[in-house]
């Protein structure tokens, strides 16, 4: 592994993460109303290209990444769905 995958790894670690208070937030209050289901769509859809656009450039850090990040903004648009 070169170090612009380890760069990858860790800005994309960063990336997934940064969902994660705002899907304990709400699942605990069982509230989405302050969550805009446009972004949750468009962030969903951008995070789909980003592993099109990986699995094209064969970076495994891009690809696992963005695959975190797309769980994430699926259960926020699950979230979104069920509370909102």
């Amino acid at each position: 592994m070169n170090n612009i995958e380890i760069i990858g790894f860790v800005a994309g670690i960063l990336v997934a993460i940064s969902l994660v208070p705002q899907v304990i937030k709400s699942w605990k209050t069982r509230s989405t109303k302050d969550v805009a289901l446009s972004w949750s769509i468009i962030n969903l859809s951008g995070q789909v290209l980003w592993i099109i656009y990986g699995v094209y450039i064969d970076s495994a850090s891009l690809v696992i990444m963005s695959s975190i990040a797309l769980v994430m903004n699926i259960f926020m648009v699950t979230l979104k769905l069920k509370f909102g």
